[in-house]
């Protein structure tokens, strides 16, 4: 059996998934930043979705998917602090380097791309009813 082409709901719904996601990550690391650990590989590092976009030949409409989520952005830094209780042997601890202008800045644009496909879904569903009432 044939898999149907995805609708215009199908995939404003996938991208506002996508987007979840987006801002999970975001929300992550921001919750994230400013954390120490004992050493560089044991700091957290900040995440990011990665995403898949596929295209329909037969509606022309695009749908996307998170494939992956994966580390990005700096290395943690290394600042010394001897009294800290998760200091190393040297008196050092990792602070994670998340970017939190960057981090804010991501959140805002996704709930801005999130709002534009609701609109996107709220426009699709007007067209149908109004198509419908045209019937009468």
């Amino acid at each position: 059996m044939a898999e149907r082409p995805p609708t215009i709901f199908q995939g404003a719904g996938r991208a506002m998934s996508a987007q979840v996601e987006r801002m999970n990550t975001t929300a992550s690391n921001l919750a994230n930043a400013g954390s120490v650990a004992t050493s560089a590989d044991t700091a957290y590092r900040t995440i990011k979705p990665v995403f898949r976009t596929q295209f329909d030949k037969a509606t022309g409409l695009a749908t996307v998917n998170v494939e992956s989520i994966v580390q990005a952005g700096e290395t943690p830094n290394k600042r010394y602090d001897p009294s800290h209780p998760l200091a190393d042997k040297d008196g050092n601890v990792w602070e994670s380097a998340v970017d939190e202008t960057r981090e804010l800045v991501d959140m805002m644009e996704t709930a801005r791309s999130y709002q534009n496909n609701v609109e996107v879904m709220q426009t699709a569903k007007s067209l149908i009813l109004d198509t419908l009432k045209m019937g009468r």
